[in-house]
């Protein structure tokens, strides 16, 4: 189906169904939603040779990962953000040029895609408090969106994150609400500013409810099964263990959870758990009642609601940096129960 084709279905100009799927401001959000959804439907795909040469744009977006974050590209939350990006790509007619670099070499292959024009775009992953990428970027001019926040950065930018602050004092609250007061938090490393936020969160429930945190049931480490499994096992030895682990992801949740099994304790009667990064295509926690609590927020949908801003940011060079915080759901599953009273049961 071709550009004309996609038009006369909608009833609409074909001028219409370009500036809807190119992000031009003044195309309603409701006919760029209907736009969308056909040309996904119908399978449409510009040709992005014929608009590279129409537009003088590269017709690519640039998805730059640091060395330091290499583990990133096998994560399924990583693979997830990925194939949501490249669903709105895919719809406008762009393709993805993904790169790992030294973390030291960034600015400067940040400025030779830029000098080529080799890209229209960026997106930068993992972001860090006061990233340098931002300056960097602001500096070339071209459009970027971070998926996250660089708090503390000197200068504006796009992003679009979830309110890890809120969630993990959401899911704390819950905890406490269930009469645990020895909770466990397994985050991710902490010079990042997702990991900064949630723990956070953490801590301030703790605190509002008179409870002051101890660092021996805080972790903060790259977020994989071994590391969840690892910390789990630590806080689990301690002479006064957790009654409930509040974790940074599904993957870290599922070592806590094999910590729990392999010290004689049932998840959810012995020792509850909470996961964050519910909604995966891989790691999928469904069913009529999922196996794990979580703060749930869909990866993929990050991925495609970041696309359609930076394609919105291209199509309309000038207008204020788009920022869009969405809120995670908390969804109860087997894992989580009211605190076990351990003395009763000595």
């Amino acid at each position: 189906m071709n550009l004309k084709e996609l038009a006369r279905l909608l009833g609409l100009s074909p001028t219409t169904v370009s500036r809807a799927l190119n992000g031009y401001d003044e195309v309603s959000e409701a006919t760029r939603q209907r736009v969308i959804e056909a040309a996904r439907r119908h399978h449409y795909r510009p040709n992005s040779r014929a608009r590279s040469l129409a537009t003088g744009r590269a017709m690519t977006i640039g998805h730059v990962l640091p060395a330091s974050t290499r583990h990133e590209m096998v994560n399924p939350v990583f693979a997830d953000f990925l194939a949501g990006a490249a669903e709105a790509y895919q719809v406008a007619g762009y393709d993805i040029k993904l790169t790992m670099v030294d973390d030291a070499d960034i600015p400067q292959l940040y400025r030779a895609l830029s000098d080529s024009g080799a890209v229209d775009g960026f997106v930068v992953h993992g972001p860090r408090a006061a990233d340098p990428r931002v300056e960097i970027l602001h500096e070339l001019g071209l459009p970027f969106v971070v998926h996250g926040r660089a708090t503390g950065s000197a200068v504006p930018y796009a992003w679009l994150d979830i309110n890890n602050r809120s969630a993990f004092r959401r899911a704390t609250d819950m905890l406490l609400d269930l009469g645990h007061r020895r909770i466990g938090l397994i985050n991710g490393f902490e010079w990042m500013d997702f990991a900064i936020r949630r723990r956070t969160g953490f801590t301030e429930a703790l605190e509002a409810r008179g409870q002051k945190p101890d660092p021996a049931l805080m972790y903060s480490g790259e977020m994989t099964e071994g590391n969840g499994h690892a910390a789990a096992c630590a806080m689990l030895a301690l002479p006064d263990p957790p009654t409930a682990l509040l974790v940074s992801s599904i993957i870290m949740a599922i070592g806590a959870r094999r910590a729990a099994w392999e010290a004689g304790l049932s998840p959810g009667r012995d020792l509850s758990i909470v996961s964050h990064d519910d909604v995966l295509s891989y790691l999928a926690n469904n069913g009529a009642v999922p196996q794990f609590t979580a703060t749930r927020s869909s990866v993929r949908e990050a991925g495609r609601l970041t696309a359609e801003m930076l394609l919105g940011m291209i199509a309309n060079p000038g207008a204020p940096p788009p920022q869009r915080l969405l809120e995670a759901e908390l969804i109860l599953g087997r894992s989580t129960g009211p605190a076990p009273d351990r003395r009763s049961a000595a």
